[in-house]
């Protein structure tokens, strides 16, 4: 696992569009590099905040949008087209402005898909997607993820892998379904800490105070079953993207 570089930004819209050019030039270079781009979503005011960036920028069209793979972290298990979705927060934002292939964006079911109500076989589900253009460079069955995006809660969670629970424990499934969450909606499906762990780059961002303890405890080396968010690490870069307040009580040089 890599050691986290940390970049502290004045203020969450100035960190929203530094990533929005983070991203850009990521999948640009991924394309260079091999043809395609692929990238996992989040939700949250500053992952979509970070797509809205993406939209707004001069250099949107850089990046071959048809070849990029789109999948998400975690959904929350709601109806399709519910405005809570991260998938139609992040369509209205990026997605439905862009020429995306299809065929290329993966969401996850909605709860009122074949699933039905059943978030854990909609998870089960998801694994296959993954597993079915598994890198063959790393040992679990997940794509070539380019960069995954992350937030972090109040508590320090990610994806929808929350303090103390079994799915933050995973570590044979890379899909999980999670009900009883402790913020709504109480059902969700996530990727696991194993999933997570193959991308490439992740990145965490997240503002405000209320994150500052969190944020220090995940970069002091609290246990992920504690701090999920200190379990979220890439194999070749793990990014903390933070505003100053979400900064303020790590140590300087941490």
């Amino acid at each position: 696992m890599t050691r986290p570089d940390v970049v502290v930004h004045a203020s969450g819209e100035l960190l929203a569009a530094a990533a929005a050019a983070r991203l850009i030039t990521a999948l640009v270079d991924a394309q260079a590099a091999r043809g395609v781009a692929s990238v996992v979503l989040t939700g949250g005011r500053t992952g979509i905040g970070v797509l809205e960036q993406v939209r707004r920028s001069p250099a949107l069209d850089a990046v071959d949008w048809s070849a990029v793979d789109v999948y998400w972290g975690d959904e929350r298990f709601l109806p399709d087209g519910d405005p809570e979705r991260n998938e139609t927060q992040a369509r209205q934002a990026l997605l439905d402005h862009v020429p995306v292939d299809p065929d290329r964006v993966h969401p996850m079911a909605p709860s009122d898909g074949r699933f039905g109500a059943d978030a854990e076989a909609a998870a089960a589900h998801y694994a296959e997607v993954l597993a079915t253009t598994a890198d063959r460079a790393t040992d679990i069955a997940v794509p070539h993820f380019d960069v995954l995006l992350l937030g972090v809660g109040e508590e320090g969670h990610t994806a929808s892998l929350f303090p103390d629970t079994p799915h933050v424990r995973e570590t044979g499934r890379t899909v999980v379904g999670v009900r009883d969450c402790p913020k709504p909606p109480p059902t969700r499906i996530s990727l696991t800490l194993p999933a997570i762990q193959a991308a490439s780059e992740v990145w965490l961002m997240t503002t405000g105070a209320a994150k500052a303890e969190p944020v220090a405890a995940a970069l002091g080396g609290a246990k992920p079953e504690d701090i999920p968010a200190a379990g979220a690490r890439g194999r070749n870069r793990t990014l903390w993207l933070l505003d100053r307040t979400a900064a303020s009580r790590v140590p300087t040089g941490g």
